[in-house]
């Protein structure tokens, strides 16, 4: 459908005859589907926040100098996309970026940190080390964040281009948005397998519904793959 053009002063008048009471019929509906959109709260309330997000300024390693300093320099400018607002203050920020690997020792303090953040908040975790503790496959390193936190974005690398780290975060706002990408879990009914959801993980002694989980994705994955064809 092609929309028609009118120059600014055929606006103005649009505008004075309305404001007169002059604008009726089929002009009113016009002037007043180019101006009026409908939507909802929450869509409105969830753009709001994904377009106004407060990053902590956190780091823990070497990933903190490669990539979350270099996203809010002029050439990649975190201010398009609303979030270079950085705070320092745990109670101010909603996002935090994990950036570097996480000790044992430095967990707790980490888990601290999240609690006081706002509500809704958000966890990114930013190269190798605190997806999956990278090289560190060791007793001091925690074996990725998510066996502690809730973790939202996984960004791989080592480090992470800048430009992967923008990436997550936009797939972070969709996220926000309610419009997420879909993720793998999504994609092969894994729900139940995180790190995190099971209660379990420090006794180290697997709980019937961590058990339960585990086998109805596994058994999930197996009859996608029996019905999908010939597999590897």
């Amino acid at each position: 459908m092609e929309v028609e053009r009118r120059s600014l002063r055929e606006k103005q008048v649009s505008a004075r005859d309305l404001l007169r009471g002059d604008l009726e019929g089929d002009d009113l509906e016009r002037y007043v589907e180019e101006r009026v959109v409908t939507t909802t709260f929450e869509k409105v309330q969830n753009w709001a926040r994904a377009n106004s997000i407060f990053p902590l300024t956190f780091g823990l390693a070497c990933c903190a100098i490669e990539a979350p300093i270099s996203i809010v320099t002029a050439r990649y400018d975190l201010a398009r996309f609303g979030a270079e607002a950085l705070r320092a203050s745990p109670r101010q920020a909603d996002l935090i970026i994990l950036s570097g690997r996480v000790s044992i020792k430095m967990a707790p303090v980490v888990r601290r940190l999240y609690d006081q953040m706002l509500e809704p908040k958000w966890v990114m975790a930013m190269g190798a080390c605190s997806s999956s503790a990278g090289m560190f496959a060791n007793y001091a390193v925690v074996q990725g964040a998510d066996k502690f936190m809730p973790v939202d974005i996984y960004v791989p690398g080592c480090p992470p281009r800048p430009e992967a780290v923008l990436y997550g975060f936009t797939k972070l706002q969709r996220k926000i948005m309610d419009n997420p990408d879909q993720g793998w879990r999504q994609r092969y009914d894994a729900y139940g397998t995180e790190e995190w959801a099971r209660d379990d993980v420090i006794a180290g002694q697997p709980s019937a519904s961590a058990e339960a989980a585990y086998a109805q994705a596994r058994e999930t994955i197996l009859n996608t793959a029996g019905t999908g064809g010939s597999s590897a």
